[in-house]
């Protein structure tokens, strides 16, 4: 099968396009027919760190995908040949930037109908990252009140995570961007307000009436807004991140009781926990919220099929962190 892969860490030029062998399905396994893929940071910060897995030649990335199950395994319960799927899957297995995957279905949602598989593509790894940070990790219910700040809004995290805060609960979101496109693109999503992380982000939210805020979503530069955020957070409030910041200094939170939680979507399939299908669940609730169309596809940009010339691209792209919304590639 054609794949694109790399045998050794480094920049962009790494990525080649290979052949490899049509994998298996496990027992709890679906073998997916990859249809399209979106990019996210981690997919840079694994090209860079991550040698090839062991008794494997390349490495294979990609942590969103829309594709077709073409077999399943002998376990499986939830899905059935045919079926359109979309999913992030797990980090110490081959991803897919290639035409064929193995995906245990615990972590595989339905496709939204409504969508293309480029639109659906744009969506798994950033909602699950966005549902899991908002309503596991932070604790927030349909009925919470209160002020939310999702710093970073207009990267793939955010554009998802403002439309789920904005439509399923009652917080006042609150999203930063630095440029007019950013600012227009989380207004789109659904921001009740808007402000620039890059300028005084107190004052601004005082010009706006908002003294603190009960929830803080650190999406990017944790580090550079750790005093701020010990400012601006409620007593007893939530600062979550899904950065990493190269050191992070709690205590500064303690006179506030602020909980801090970190997120990191490929904790329950790393350590395979007792409540792994979570990922299922979510999927099927943002799949069902799409087709009642509470949510829409994060998809911004479409940078052509999926081979090794437009993953250096979309690569290089998400590095200069200037991307808004998602980038998708379809079809081999």
């Amino acid at each position: 099968m054609k794949a694109i892969g790399y045998s050794r860490t480094g920049d962009v030029d790494v990525l080649q396009d290979i052949e490899l062998p049509k994998p298996h399905p496990g027992p709890r396994d679906l073998l997916v027919r990859v249809e399209a893929i979106s990019i996210n940071p981690v997919d840079t910060k694994v090209r860079k760190r991550a040698a090839a897995l062991p008794g494997d030649a390349y490495r294979v990335l990609g942590w969103d995908v829309a594709g077709t199950v073409e077999a399943v395994g002998d376990a499986v319960t939830l899905f059935q040949p045919g079926d359109a799927v979309f999913y992030a899957g797990e980090l110490q297995r081959p991803g897919g930037n290639a035409e064929f995957q193995c995906v245990d279905e615990r972590l595989v949602g339905h496709k939204p109908a409504s969508l293309d598989w480029g639109q659906a593509a744009a969506l798994p790894l950033t909602a699950v990252t966005a549902w899991e940070m908002l309503f596991d990790r932070m604790k927030i219910a349909p009925d919470t009140a209160g002020a939310l700040l999702i710093v970073g809004g207009a990267g793939g995290v955010g554009s998802i995570m403002i439309q789920l805060a904005r439509k399923l609960t009652e917080l006042t979101v609150i999203a930063t961007a630095s440029r007019p496109e950013t600012a227009a693109w989380v207004e789109r999503m659904g921001a009740r307000h808007v402000i620039d992380h890059r300028g005084d982000m107190k004052a601004q939210l005082q010009a706006l009436g908002i003294r603190t805020v009960n929830y803080i979503a650190s999406l990017t530069a944790s580090d550079e807004h750790r005093l701020l955020y010990s400012d601006i957070i409620a007593p007893q409030g939530y600062l979550s991140l899904i950065d990493d910041p190269a050191s992070f200094d709690i205590m500064p939170f303690k006179s506030k009781s602020v909980t801090i939680c970190w997120e990191l979507m490929f904790t329950r399939s790393m350590f395979e926990t007792d409540d792994e299908i979570r990922q299922h669940e979510i999927l099927e609730r943002v799949s069902s919220l799409v087709e009642d169309g509470t949510l829409v596809t994060t998809e911004n940009e479409r940078g052509g099929r999926i081979d090794a010339a437009n993953l250096r691209a979309a690569h290089e792209a998400s590095e200069r962190g200037r991307s808004i919304g998602k980038t998708v590639l379809v079809g081999f």
